[in-house]
């Protein structure tokens, strides 16, 4: 599985690449949602299977990232599926990455098992489709 990681928190994300890439993922951080959007749009179709988003983020949130992916020209861009990871865990919160164009939310801290389990669905689903 190869995916795209953005988050502020480049140490909590070190732990996490490292934790997926004992999974057998392969993993690419960048810093923030602006950086997201640009390394997606510039990389070629099917180099990531997925994209771990992190909500909260400098330069620009994750919501706004996952809206100008999809509204993008990627090949994938409609299709990629973006699983949104925050500490804001409420219903609405949700329903907010849902409807920013997410496919799912994984709250913080991260619990590997429900991350990976998260994946999988997404994966799962959009294969499916």
């Amino acid at each position: 599985i190869g995916c795209g990681i953005s988050g502020a928190l480049v140490c909590a994300m070190g732990i996490l690449t490292e934790l997926l890439e004992m999974e057998g993922a392969l993993c690419e951080v960048v810093e923030n949602g602006q950086l997201a959007l640009e390394r997606f749009a510039g990389s070629a179709a099917n180099q990531f299977d997925a994209i771990l988003m992190d909500v909260q983020m400098p330069v620009m949130d994750g919501y706004h990232a996952t809206r100008m992916i999809r509204a993008g020209k990627h090949p994938h861009a409609k299709s990629i599926p973006i699983i949104a990871m925050t500490a804001n865990a409420f219903a609405d919160d949700v329903q907010d990455a849902l409807n920013s164009g997410m496919d799912a939310h994984v709250a913080k801290p991260i619990i590997l098992d429900v991350l990976e389990r998260t994946i999988r669905q997404v994966l799962d689903k959009k294969k499916d489709l």
